[in-house]
């Protein structure tokens, strides 16, 4: 194919939406002109094959390539405004082709086989909307002019590694698989000599000292109590962009899933209060109540096409409303001590953050600005700090969907306008009025939501820096020469819980509400495919962890950590197992 080292820019071509020939052609010297390391290939890309005159006009292109004038003849039918199969002959004429030759390959049937294989490679490129390049299989996402087109063919090995890292983070298994390693990393450390490290670094003091004043905080209680508000500001978007336009977003859509949530918590509680009634550990009923939506979400990823999509959203649904209930269990029950005054610092800024959302400021940056005073004072009141990440996403408005039709006019009229002022528009490299430049950028940013924007943006840093650190910095647990002990109440209460009360809570709560008509569950959700699904649910992990570190110190807190992590391990096999079993493959059905 091409000389190894070399690179494979493939550009595809669309006659549906044309660009004008001297702008093809300036590509095509750009790429040309790089080097000798470059194999450059053109396919052309139809979206629709009854149209007759378009496929015709892409047979006509490939018939010119076999006489080495593909470029001479794709100008001509860029230029023309319609093409019938009497122009076309004309075209070849006019370039002087071997007439019975271009005929001959007009009417050859490998020739539309091809076509149809460009039109499967196109489908498969990751490319977005065509005209459209890939260097090595990759798609080029940048600007088409030649400094920004030489400078991503001289990066390509970089951005072959970003691509594969993005390729990573997309995988829906990818966060759970981060979690995973973070506490296997943690496990490692404490059982195999580290311990001092490990305790040293979850003590290390951070913060900072200006005059007077001086807040510093172990690393432990900024990752617990500061990035966990990160996560908990995420769950927040999460939860509110379903309430508004998800599976919660209307009584008959959000019904089933809330109801098995309720049962999912429900029951659980129930479960840990009966093994711990009368004790001191009886106060831990919230733990086994949460399910902790990366793992869970991330494990079905793993058998991708095996969960039918329909049980995907009812468990993602479960989980929204799941995490909602954690949190008000966690404001409600789980706080530490209570001091007036910076509670009421608290209330004025929710009611500032308020004022904004009702006077429709739609900057981000504001709210997150004041989001960190709340959770400065939310932190100081003795509430549990990351209720102020779940507050700012609530407070956050919500901007309505843009026109992208007339803000599509509107940019083009721009461009028409700096365009008009350029003497030679395919060549002038002069830059954009001030003006022109800020509309533009203000148009760009009205299709961004703000919620959405900032929900997209935060879902990275949380799966692979705020949760692995949580991970970390919670489950480094010495294990040789542990007391800990199966049938200890706590440890009954938090692995029937998650073990056991959970799928039956789900299960039964669901089978109850569709028995009363209150609510109905989808047709292509079988129930012993639900059982799987709730099984997994039964990972609490991150959430059970936040709960069981509110609700415990030392030793009991070891305790319930150990039996989280036996629970969720328990629960995420058996879930695993029971989907694999019930579930097929799309081939398969």
């Amino acid at each position: 194919m091409f000389k190894k080292g070399g690179l494979e820019v493939v550009v595809f071509r669309d006659l549906e939406r044309k660009i004008s020939s001297k702008a093809s052609t300036t590509l095509k010297k750009t790429l040309e002109n790089y080097g000798n390391n470059i194999s450059l290939k053109y396919k052309y890309v139809i979206h629709d094959f009854s149209s007759h005159n378009q496929v015709l006009a892409v047979k006509a292109i490939h018939a010119a390539r076999n006489q080495n004038k593909e470029e001479d003849y794709y100008r001509l039918v860029v230029e023309s405004n319609g093409y019938t199969k009497e122009q076309l002959l004309v075209f070849a004429q006019s370039l002087r082709l071997n007439m019975s030759k271009f005929k001959e390959d007009l009417e050859s049937k490998e020739l539309i086989n091809k076509i149809k294989a460009d039109k499967k490679d196109a489908e498969s490129s990751g490319l977005s909307f065509y005209p459209g390049i890939t260097i090595n299989g990759i798609p080029y996402k940048g600007a088409w002019d030649k400094e920004s087109i030489i400078a991503a063919l001289k990066k390509n090995g970089a951005t072959q590694i970003r691509v594969a890292m993005q390729g990573l983070f997309q995988w829906g298994a990818s966060a759970a698989i981060a979690l995973i390693l973070a506490t296997i990393a943690a496990l490692l450390l404490v059982n195999f000599g580290n311990l001092e490290v490990y305790e040293h670094l979850k003590k290390f003091p951070l913060g900072f000292t200006y005059g007077n004043i001086n807040f510093s905080l172990p690393v432990e209680v900024w990752i617990n109590d500061f990035l966990m508000a990160i996560f908990f500001l995420l769950i927040g978007l999460e939860i509110k962009e379903e309430i508004l336009e998800g599976e919660l977003s209307n009584r008959k859509k959000a019904a089933m899933p809330v109801i098995a949530a309720i049962g999912g918590m429900l029951v659980p509680a129930l479960l840990y209060i009966i093994f711990n009634f009368e004790t001191d550990t009886a106060h831990g009923w919230g733990v086994p109540m949460a399910t902790d939506i990366a793992f869970t979400l991330g494990l079905m990823a793993i058998l991708d096409s095996r969960v039918p999509v329909a049980l995907k959203v009812f468990i993602s649904a479960l989980a929204i409303a799941d995490d909602l209930g954690a949190i008000l269990i966690i404001a409600l029950f789980y706080g530490h001590g209570f001091h007036l005054n910076f509670f009421l610092l608290a209330m004025a800024t929710l009611l500032i953050m308020y004022f904004f959302n009702r006077k429709k400021v739609f900057n981000v940056n504001v709210y997150l600005f004041l989001g960190l005073l709340l959770w400065f004072f939310i932190y100081k009141s003795g509430l549990h700090a990351t209720l102020a990440g779940v507050l700012t996403a609530f407070l956050i408005p919500v901007q309505g969907k843009a026109n992208l039709s007339l803000i599509a006019k509107q940019i083009a009229v721009i461009f028409q306008k700096e365009i008009g002022e350029i003497k030679n528009p395919e060549t002038d490299k002069s830059k954009i009025s001030p003006n022109s430049l800020l509309t533009l950028k203000r148009a760009i940013e009205r299709l961004r939501e703000p919620s959405e924007y900032l929900m997209h943006n935060l879902e990275r840093f949380v799966n692979f820096i705020v949760l692995p650190l949580f991970a970390f910095f919670n489950t480094g647990i010495l294990l040789t020469g542990s007391n800990y002990n199966f049938n200890q109440p706590l440890s009954l209460g938090v692995i029937a819980g998650l073990l056991i009360g959970k799928p039956l809570g789900i299960l039964g709560f669901t089978w109850l509400a569709s028995k009363l008509k209150i609510a109905k569950l989808s047709n292509d959700i079988r129930f012993r495919e639900l059982f799987g699904g709730a099984c997994l649910a039964g990972i609490g992990f991150t959430m059970s962890i936040v709960v069981g570190s509110s609700a415990f110190t030392e030793p009991a807190l070891t305790t319930a950590k150990i039996s989280i992590l036996l629970a969720s391990t328990l629960s995420a096999v058996l879930g695993l197992v029971i989907l694999y079993l019930t579930t097929k493959t799309k081939d398969s059905v």
